[in-house]
């Protein structure tokens, strides 16, 4: 099963409200891969849907510490960046599958980086440029997936434009 769809954040502030706009729905047990290059906005969007579950602070990309727990009182989520990964058996060290669990949203930049030891995405983000902004476009490999991208998809379309 594969459903898709696609968003557009004309600018950086919708990218962030598009993460947002994914927090206000029940994300608990999701796994996100986040697709695309340097660039892309990967850690904007995580930082979106960070903020959008009340934390206030700095969101910045994991890039040397692999992940960065945010606990809230819901839900954790782990956002993860695997960029500098060396070997995917890294992961297995530092306890991945912990992380995968019903309370927790595990949003993972770079993921080609840990196949074969990652858990397999739910819904899949792949990012590209769109003009000024973002083209987003999403796949759930899940009914769990597809219920979550309908209801985001709501959330969106209520703080602005939705494609």
């Amino acid at each position: 099963m594969s459903v898709s769809g696609e968003f557009i954040a004309e600018n950086e502030q919708r990218l962030l409200q598009l993460g947002q706009a994914l927090s206000f729905c029940d994300c608990r047990g999701i796994t996100v891969y986040l697709q695309g290059d340097l660039g892309m906005g990967k850690t904007t969007f995580s930082r979106g849907v960070i903020t959008g579950f009340g934390h206030r602070g700095a969101v910045k990309s994991p890039t040397y510490t692999l992940v960065e727990p945010y606990e809230f009182q819901a839900i954790t989520v782990y956002h993860f960046d695997l960029y500098r990964l060396g070997d995917p058996e890294e992961l297995e060290y530092m306890g991945i599958r912990d992380y995968f669990n019903d309370d927790s949203l595990c949003l993972i930049e770079w993921p080609v980086r840990g196949i074969g030891v990652l858990k397999e995405a739910d819904l899949e983000l792949t990012l590209t440029l769109q003009g000024a902004g973002r083209r987003v476009v999403w796949r759930a490999f899940n009914d769990a997936a597809e219920a979550l991208a309908t209801e985001w998809q709501q959330h969106y379309g209520v703080a602005g434009k939705q494609q």
